[in-house]
C-alpha cells in the first residue's frame, strides 16, 4: 500500500501572500465568496431545461432523430448541472448557507452517483494529493488507462490515445454499476478511509433506488425499454465524455507534473499550494461560453487554490494569482484554447502508451 505524501508547509511564503491579496479583493469590493446572481441564474436555466426535456421525452410526440437530439441535450444539461451547481455546492461555495449547499450537493445523487463519496474522492483526496499516483483516484484508472508513468504498462496502452474517449464515455455508467459500490463496501477511496454516518448510508441507498425509479422504471413504462435504453446510453456517453475531458484537461496535459507515493513516507520539498500550481492547468480562460457551461472549471488553477470560493469569482481571481506567481517565480499553466488543451492531453496519453515512459523532475519523458 502506498504511503501518505506530505508537503513542506513549514516554509510557506507563496500561499499566505496570495490569500492576503485575495482577501483584500473581496473586502475592498464588498463581495461574498459564495455564489451570486450569475450562479443562481444558471440554476434557473438548467433545472427547468432538464425537467422540460424529461417530461417531453415521456409524453411528447417526436421522431427518432429528435429523440437522439434530446438525449444529447439532456446529457449536456445534466453535466452542466454537475459543473455549475453540484460542484460548487459540494465544495460549500454555492451559497453562504450550509443547508443550501447540502441540498444542492444532492444533485450529484440525481446524476447517478453519491455526494458523500464525491466529497471524499474529490474534495479531500484529489484536492490534497493532485496527480500523486497511489493516492489520487482521478488518475487511478489502471490497467485500462495509464495516466502516470509510475503505473504498470500494458500492451493495450499503446492505443489508449485512440480508445480513451470510449472509456471516458463509460465513466458515469461505471458510477451506477461498479465504482461507487467498490468505494462504498471497501470504505475507502484508493487508500483514504471513508467514515459514513447512518444518514450517509440512507442517502446512498435511497439515492440509488430513486435514480433507477426516475431514470429507468418510469421511462420504460411510458416509452418502452428499447427507446429508453438508446436514450439512456446516449445521455451517459455525453455526460461521461464531457466530464472526463474537462477534468483531464486540468491535470493530464504536457505542462503539468506528477508524483508517486512510494513505499516510504515521503515529503515533497514544496508547500501544498506550489504543488497545486505544478500539477494543474487552465484552458480557454477567455472563452466565456465555455466558462459558463463548465462552471468555471476551465480556471482549475484558481479552483484548486481556493476550492471554497465560488467559480463565478475565478476570472477576477486569475489576475491576482498570475501576479503572485510571477512575484514568487512559480508556474501558472494554461492553454489559450480548449482544442490546444485536448491536443496536449492526446499527446500525453500517447506518450504514456509507450512502455519506456518515465518521470523526470515530475514531467513525463518517453
Amino acid at each position: 500500500m502506498a504511503a501518505k505524501v506530505s508537503f513542506n508547509n513549514n516554509q510557506r511564503v507563496f500561499y499566505p501572500s496570495l490569500k492576503k491579496a485575495v482577501e483584500e479583493y473581496f473586502t475592498s469590493n464588498g463581495l461574498k465568496k459564495s455564489g451570486n446572481w450569475k450562479l443562481y441564474s444558471k440554476a434557473l436555466v438548467l433545472f427547468p431545461l432538464a425537467f422540460g426535456i424529461y417530461f417531453f421525452v415521456l409524453f411528447g410526440t417526436y421522431s427518432a432523430f429528435t429523440g437522439i437530439a434530446l438525449s444529447v441535450l439532456m446529457g449536456l444539461t445534466l453535466v452542466s448541472i454537475a459543473f455549475n451547481i453540484m460542484h460548487d455546492a459540494c465544495h460549500g461555495s454555492y451559497s453562504s448557507k450550509k443547508w443550501v449547499n447540502d441540498l444542492m450537493s444532492h444533485s450529484m445523487n440525481a446524476l447517478g452517483s453519491n455526494s458523500f463519496i464525491w466529497k471524499v474522492k474529490h474534495n479531500v483526496v484529489h484536492h490534497t494529493y493532485t496527480n500523486v499516483d497511489g493516492i489520487d483516484d482521478d488518475i487511478a484508472k489502471s490497467p485500462v488507462l495509464r495516466l502516470c508513468p509510475t503505473q504498470v504498462w500494458k500492451p493495450a496502452h499503446r492505443f489508449q490515445h485512440i480508445y480513451m474517449f470510449l472509456v471516458y464515455g463509460l465513466s458515469t455508467i461505471l458510477w451506477l454499476f461498479l465504482t461507487d459500490y467498490i468505494k462504498y463496501f471497501n470504505k475507502k477511496v484508493v487508500i483514504t478511509e471513508m467514515k459514513m454516518s447512518t444518514w450517509d448510508h440512507v442517502v446512498f441507498w435511497s439515492g440509488k433506488l430513486l435514480y433507477w425509479f426516475f431514470y429507468a422504471v418510469i421511462p420504460i413504462y411510458f416509452i418502452g425499454w428499447q427507446p429508453w435504453l438508446a436514450g439512456f446510453l446516449i445521455v451517459h456517453l455525453v455526460m461521461g465524455i464531457t466530464l472526463a475531458v474537462v477534468f483531464q484537461l486540468a491535470h493530464v496535459v504536457e505542462k503539468t507534473e506528477f508524483e508517486s507515493a512510494d513505499e516510504a513516507p515521503k515529503m515533497l520539498d514544496r508547500e501544498w499550494a506550489a504543488h497545486e500550481l505544478r500539477t494543474t492547468a487552465n484552458f480557454a480562460p477567455d472563452n466565456k461560453w465555455i466558462s459558463w457551461f463548465v462552471g468555471g472549471l476551465n480556471y482549475q488553477v484558481e479552483h484548486h487554490l481556493f476550492p471554497r470560493i465560488s467559480h463565478v469569482h475565478y476570472p477576477a481571481l486569475s489576475r491576482i494569482v498570475r501576479e503572485q506567481c510571477e512575484k514568487f517565480g512559480l508556474p501558472y499553466h494554461y492553454y489559450p484554447t480548449m482544442l490546444e488543451a485536448i491536443a496536449s492531453h492526446v499527446r500525453v496519453m500517447k506518450a504514456l502508451g509507450k512502455k519506456e515512459a518515465r518521470l523526470e523532475a515530475g514531467k513525463i519523458a518517453a
